[in-house]
């Protein structure tokens, strides 16, 4: 199984047991969805991977999953995605950079924080092919880890 996608796994695997809901409904879509220090990433990972590890750095981790009629599961969905992090002083455009591994799609953008704050993510996403547009806000809480 590549990495990335078994990191992803076991992240939404973990988050579910401190946090009830790591996926939202819209529509036929399921947006997925977790927030990971990377300083839980070995150097390798980040490494391969491109992400800068560091006790203030974080990224969230996006999959787009579609529910069609007649099929058991929901298969993968590429999407367009935009959006925002804030704290109470500044606000930040997310750089979302896609992920393809073993037919799965992943989108990941990387962001600073500072220890127990709470951060708000606004979320634009349009899966391919639809000419939809949804906007969700995620809010979590960011601790270091050292």
């Amino acid at each position: 199984m590549p990495i990335l996608k078994a990191l992803f796994i076991s992240l939404l695997l973990f988050a579910s047991y401190a946090n009830a809901q790591m996926s939202e409904r819209f529509d036929e879509y399921e947006l997925h969805y977790s927030f990971v220090n990377t300083t839980f990433l070995s150097p390798k990972i980040a490494a391969q991977y491109q992400i800068t590890r560091g006790k203030r750095h974080g990224i969230l981790m996006l999959s787009l999953r579609r529910h069609q009629d007649g099929i058991d599961g929901t298969q993968p969905s590429a999407m367009n995605v935009s959006g925002t992090t804030s704290d109470l002083i500044r606000k930040d455009e997310l750089k979302f950079r896609e992920i393809r591994e073993d037919g799965a799609v992943y989108y990941i953008a990387p962001f600073k924080f500072i220890n127990e704050e709470f951060r708000h993510f606004y979320i634009d996403f349009q899966a391919a092919g639809d000419d939809r547009t949804y906007s969700h806000h995620l809010e979590h809480q960011m601790y270091i880890h050292e």
